[in-house]
């Protein structure tokens, strides 16, 4: 158990390593990450070296220089390069997933009620066009592995095609057991679609969880540009990868059907490797401790100046860096409230939050990166409490 009253020690050198305005506190991570200076400089060689020559560049150069980039990202999080491919972000590869699966009338996909905005409005495309059912697997905040197996299993019937489960959620922070969700559904002949947004950099080696697709973003803990994640597919599901977007890489398959888009800013993706040099300067599990800590001590300062009860907090499983505050239901509800509260969290604090939304209900969602400080958490208990009243 995480002592979340007592803060880790700072990394030294970690603010440094990136440009982020001073005058704010940074606490939403989670949903756009932060660039190191040596990723945007790395970055902008790329940038300009297709700029001096892109036809060289693009014939010559791009397609090698994209496989050398997938494999040491693939690697990070545990996947196998030869079965990956590198897509804009988590949303894209979801889609690339059900594109595979040629669903029709009264197919069944079973989704939790924790799932990502923009993939349960994917699915709710595929209700429109093509008369699939989406079944709702409800999780409790702080369900136990074995409650959160059942609670999905139990949704399972013999038209289920497709079962999507967040390894971290978004909107509540909370950790799945997408492994033995994995395992247990292999049993029944029913895919897997892992959207694992937020794990890689959290999490260690989080795409050996052996489903039969995952796909994560690296742009948010991973120290990567923005529009970089990593898509890995069971062997069976390779040849049944269909791209978005027909290109020139389409006769030579998976991964280069999905990859290659012609004139895509693909500096994001080779980019990319050098925010994995974090990691190595100040160690990969140093850096989850740290944020894992750091993101309890927030929630626990912030949430006790709120009046509320730490021993009530959910806890969201190990590792995760990330942490949710119930938002009192007459300051705000509702998604459109809480942009505004988030907004206002903004330019009144100069502290940016996520305001995320659940059943219904509002929550603060404070995430921790290696350029935060306690104080920073100190502050926002400070200051948060009279803006909410």
């Amino acid at each position: 158990m995480i002592d979340a009253s007592t803060p880790p020690e700072p990394l030294p050198g970690a603010r440094e390593l990136f440009a982020l305005d001073p005058a704010y506190a940074h606490f939403n991570h989670g949903s756009f990450g932060a660039v190191p200076l040596a990723v945007a400089r790395a970055r902008r060689a790329v940038q300009e070296e297709h700029d001096a020559n892109p036809t060289l560049f693009i014939n010559k150069v791009l397609l090698d220089r994209v496989d050398q980039a997938r494999a040491p990202l693939a690697e990070f999080c545990g996947a196998d390069p030869g079965r990956s491919a590198l897509v804009p972000n988590a949303t894209a590869g979801a889609a690339l997933a059900l594109a595979a699966l040629d669903l029709g009338p009264d197919d069944e996909i079973v989704a939790t009620d924790h799932g990502y905005n923009a993939v349960s409005l994917s699915l709710a495309e595929q209700r429109r066009r093509r008369g699939v059912r989406i079944v709702t697997a409800p999780i409790e905040l702080g369900a136990s592995d074995e409650e959160a197996v059942e609670a999905v299993l139990s949704r399972v019937g013999p038209r289920t095609r497709l079962v999507i489960v967040d390894q971290i959620s978004s909107a509540t922070a909370q950790l799945h057991p997408v492994a033995e969700i994995a395992a247990r559904l292999r049993e029944r002949g029913v895919p897997l679609l892992v959207d694992a947004a937020h794990a890689p950099g959290m999490l260690d080696r989080p795409a050996a969880c052996d489903a039969d697709f995952w796909v994560g973003n690296m742009h948010k803990w991973a120290f990567a540009p923005g529009g970089t994640a990593v898509l890995q597919v069971a062997e069976q599901w390779r040849d049944r990868m269909v791209p978005l977007v027909v290109s020139h890489g389409q006769p030579d398959g998976f991964p280069a059907c999905i990859e290659q888009q012609g004139t895509l800013d693909y500096s994001t993706w080779l980019a990319a490797p050098v925010g994995l040099e974090v990691f190595d300067r100040y160690g990969a599990d140093t850096i989850r401790r740290h944020n894992a800590r750091l993101a309890a001590y927030g929630q626990y300062v912030v949430g006790r100046a709120l009046g509320l009860d730490p021993a009530g907090f959910a806890d969201p499983g190990p590792g995760i860096s990330m942490r949710v505050l119930p938002v009192p239901a007459h300051v705000a509800s509702g998604h459109a409230e809480g942009s505004r509260l988030r907004a206002r969290i903004s330019d009144e604090l100069h502290a940016e939050v996520n305001v995320t939304s659940w059943r219904d209900r509002l929550f603060v969602r404070l995430s921790a990166q290696i350029y935060n400080h306690a104080a920073e958490y100190d502050r926002l208990a400070e200051t948060l409490p009279a803006l909410l009243r």
